[in-house]
């Protein structure tokens, strides 16, 4: 039962993420084998960067993989998505500018206190919609359209019209580099946020009971396992994510502006999770499947952008590229694959048994 709702698990379901993911890269170097170059420049802060498509994509994925960590874990253990992660995420950086306003300025010390501060009220959130689909068991999707329709109202009303101008040596390190290290910053920020979650799964039995719960809740009680618990953590762990992201998106941006921050990535944090091979009905996940998905989706855009698509058509070409990769990873194309790799080896065995 738990193999035909959440597929081929370890390296089988890496598969269609790394498939996409070659495509792409052989696609871009028989197109253009520059589009792989890596250069060092030297950017407006005047310090020396790595610069180039690939740096771009993995720098650009970074809030997209950070939110599709949280969101692969929502999945699991509830079977359905979060879609107000992007409304949250200008809740998150309004009340960080709120918090960094009323400290008077913006030094280290004062963006971590707005930065907990803005994590607590996440968290808050979140655990807003957690309560909706744990406690009341409301389905993910429509708990979670509360806050997708009022969130950047709620951004709105903390800091109102207003796009505050963030400019501090601090707000540079975090959305752009670090000076005298040419990486830029938000890679190491999923580096640390998968890092973490790496430990939390290796030191706990979180993934167990994460997974135990999507396949099947009843049992997961019948074992011990609570699943009320279990589901507000996951929501706990995205409402982290999604603060990170938030940080790095105002600190990118050297602003707030609630309208447009992180706008529309929820939809592109559910695509990454089922890019990365990750059943949306629950169960068994792999998070390094859903930030490859993140990152092919990122890759995607920069390639369509390298080759002068216009920007308004961008969208309708990431669709259909989408849209064949999912249904290419769907249980019906893995059980007709699976089924035709069977019979072929069979043949082979009968053939090499007559011979």
């Amino acid at each position: 039962m738990s193999k035909k709702k959440n597929g081929s698990s370890g390296l089988g379901q890496l598969l269609i993420p790394l498939i996409a993911l070659g495509i792409l890269v052989l696609f871009n170097l028989f197109r253009d084998i520059s589009f792989f170059s890596i250069t060092l420049r030297v950017n407006n802060s005047g310090n020396i960067v790595l610069a180039g498509n690939l740096i771009s994509i993995i720098d650009n994925a970074s809030e997209l993989a950070i939110i599709a960590m949280g969101m692969t874990l929502v999945t699991a253990a509830c079977g359905g998505q979060d879609i107000s992660v992007g409304a949250v995420a200008a809740i998150s950086g309004a009340v960080l500018v709120k918090v960094l306003q009323a400290l008077g300025g913006i030094t280290p010390l004062s963006m971590l206190l707005a930065f907990l501060a803005a994590t607590l009220v996440t968290i808050l959130f979140k655990l807003f919609n957690g309560t909706l689909v744990a406690v009341f068991r409301i389905q993910p999707m429509i708990a979670t359209l509360i806050l997708f329709s009022c969130g950047r109202s709620i951004a709105y009303w903390i800091n109102g019209d207003a796009t505050p101008q963030l400019y501090a040596p601090i707000i540079d390190s975090i959305g752009k580099t670090i000076p005298g290290i040419p990486i830029p910053t938000p890679i190491f920020a999923v580096l640390l946020m998968g890092l973490l979650l790496i430990l939390l799964f290796r030191f706990t039995s979180l993934r167990l009971y994460t997974q135990s719960v999507g396949i099947n809740q009843g049992a997961a009680r019948l074992n011990g396992i609570n699943p009320t618990t279990v589901k507000l953590i996951s929501f706990v762990i995205l409402g982290v994510c999604v603060s990170v992201a938030a940080l790095l998106g105002v600190c990118r941006m050297h602003q707030l502006n609630h309208k447009n921050l992180l706008v529309d990535i929820e939809m592109d944090a559910i695509l990454a999770v089922a890019i990365g091979g990750n059943s949306l009905g629950g169960g068994k996940f792999k998070l390094i499947g859903s930030i490859l998905g993140a990152y092919i989706i990122q890759m995607l855009t920069t390639t369509l952008y390298a080759m002068n698509v216009n920007p308004v058509n961008i969208k309708a070409y990431k669709a259909i590229v989408i849209i064949l990769i999912v249904v290419a990873g769907s249980p019906v194309i893995k059980r007709g694959l699976t089924a035709l790799w069977k019979k072929l080896r069979t043949n082979k065995a009968q053939t090499e048994g007559v011979n």
